[in-house]
């Protein structure tokens, strides 16, 4: 009734070239590399709005550990661009709110990995931007 099929199907499964895999650490140390470089880059850009030097000072400080903790992940120091002084005060909320999803996500990945300091970064960073109006210097 039906006439085989003579050709090859094109949903057929191709030979796959030799691909390097990755492990699941792997993806997971590239997953959370990534978050902790994206708060890293908040990071500064709230350093540079911040109103009073010991604000500044205690963004310098967590965005340092936040590139020390990159840079054990990754094997090297992420690029780190200078944000202008001169940007628009009303968007430290915004920030702070992306800092917080930020740190959140490095959380969950850093929960995923168990690695202890990665996990005490995390959660830090979350507790000072999820200070609200609270200074970041105390938190």
């Amino acid at each position: 009734m039906y006439e085989p099929i003579r050709t090859k199907s094109v949903h057929s499964m191709a030979v796959a070239p030799e691909l390097p895999h990755r492990s699941r650490e792997e993806e997971l140390d590239i997953r959370l590399a990534g978050q902790l470089t994206a708060l890293l880059t908040v990071t500064d850009e709230l350093r540079a709005l911040a109103g009073c030097a010991a604000e500044r000072a205690a963004l310098t400080a967590a965005a340092d550990r936040i590139a020390t903790e990159v840079a054990r992940l990754g094997g090297h120091y992420p690029l780190r661009a200078e944000p202008t002084a001169d940007g628009d005060r009303a968007r430290i909320p915004a920030l702070r709110q992306r800092a917080r999803t930020l740190a959140g996500n490095a959380l969950a990945v850093a929960t995923s990995r168990r690695d202890a300091d990665a996990i005490a970064l995390a959660e830090e960073r979350l507790a000072a931007h999820g200070a609200g109006d609270r200074n970041l210097a105390t938190a």
